[in-house]
């Protein structure tokens, strides 16, 4: 082999050696290959027989411990119309890293939004239908989105229970569908006040999907007074 074919010959191997390196890191930054975890506070706190204060706190990982993609912190007014219909309003706070590992794409976002919420028991199946109407405040945009979700729950036993929900996201802007959110898990009840509760989501979007855990706990309090 000549001086001239071995050089040609290692350029192309040094070539080949770049790329699949190259093609190693793209994958190894690809945000889709990676299961990540959402960690989650829940809380319902009753005031009386109508109203009660909701709490909300997300902390979504892009990897199971690290590489924090977005919080979230969200508060609620709800009003109980009766035993099977409520409504609430309220007000969300969103900091989110578009990127992965990379910097420069963190911003964030405030929210207005509003449920109407049904509750209703086959057999011993509950379900909840919550409608959504919300309000997306960047910076330089304004979006309005409506969501739907459905959840299933069913009791195993007095401690534990079994869930399973979808959530279908529609917004006003470009493509109608935006997302779905279909997942699953199991729930243990500590005590009276407190639900500990893990599963599985995946994410559905129109150019990304996305695998997450979920584990999270609830909190429950009731401040009326005792007559």
């Amino acid at each position: 082999m000549t001086r001239v074919h071995f050089q040609k010959h290692a350029s192309k191997i040094i070539y080949i050696l770049l790329l699949a390196c190259s093609t190693g890191i793209t994958a190894q930054q690809n945000p889709e290959k990676k299961l990540g975890t959402w960690y989650m506070y829940g809380g319902s706190h009753t005031l009386s027989e109508n109203w009660s204060i909701k709490s909300l706190a997300h902390f979504r990982m892009f990897e199971p411990v690290s590489e924090l993609q977005q919080s979230l912190l969200r508060f609620g007014a709800n009003y109980k119309i009766n035993k099977t219909l409520s409504v609430t309003a309220g007000y969300a706070y969103l900091d989110t890293d578009a990127t992965y590992k990379q910097e420069g794409g963190t911003f964030g976002e405030h929210r207005i939004y509003e449920d109407f919420i049904i509750d209703h028991l086959a057999e011993k199946l509950k379900l909840n239908h919550r409608f959504r109407l919300e309000h997306r405040f960047f910076e330089t945009d304004t979006q309005h989105w409506i969501r739907y979700q459905l959840t299933a729950s069913y009791p195993l036993s007095s401690k534990w229970s079994t869930y399973i929900f979808d959530e279908v996201f529609l917004n006003f802007q470009g493509d109608t569908f935006a997302q779905n959110w279909l997942g699953a898990g199991l729930a243990y009840k500590l005590s009276k006040e407190v639900k500990v509760k893990a599963g599985y989501m995946n994410i559905a979007q129109n150019n990304a999907n996305f695998d997450r855990l979920q584990i999270g706990i609830v909190i429950t309090t009731d401040h009326r007074k005792n007559n």
